[in-house]
């Protein structure tokens, strides 16, 4: 029954840790503008920090702010500051997928829990339903996973 709670805790923590994230990504909170990608330094086992300028929309001042270690020195995108004005995160829908990745992952872990609860219990009816739904969510989280790693990336 741990083992069952603690994959249930597992694949459900995704969800809260993205909440952030997507308000972000959607425009919720923070401020849009433009982000720069100035430049990037390795730090060694494939591992980046990047740097660039945020101009806001609404005119100001640019800042500097950190950039997703995936950015490029040149890249120019849209963005949204955090209120702290220390990160820019892509804004718009590629932002929506890259935010979603995460809860993807979770979705796809959950997919075959039902059948591995009904197996520990000893239920013979329903398996093959919960195999077949068990098949259909790890699928549509698995798609949900990559769409956002690819929006990440691209």
């Amino acid at each position: 029954m741990i083992l069952v709670l603690l994959w249930l805790a597992v694949c459900l923590m995704p969800v809260p840790l993205a909440v952030r994230s997507l308000e972000l990504a959607t425009g919720q909170v923070g401020t849009p503008g433009t982000l720069r990608v100035v430049w990037c330094e390795a730090l060694g086992e494939g591992r980046y920090d990047c740097r660039g300028w945020f101009t806001p929309d609404r005119g100001g001042p640019a800042v500097e702010v950190a950039a997703s270690p995936d950015s490029e020195p040149g890249d120019v995108r849209r963005a949204q500051l955090t209120p702290e004005g220390d990160r820019a995160v892509q804004a718009g829908p590629k932002g929506v997928l890259a935010a979603l990745s995460l809860p993807g992952m979770g979705l796809a872990g959950l997919g075959f829990l039902p059948y591995v609860v009904m197996y520990w219990l000893e239920a013979r009816r329903g398996r093959r339903a919960a195999v077949t739904g068990g098949v259909l969510v790890t699928a549509a989280g698995t798609v949900l996973m990559v769409a956002g790693l690819v929006a990440a990336y691209s």
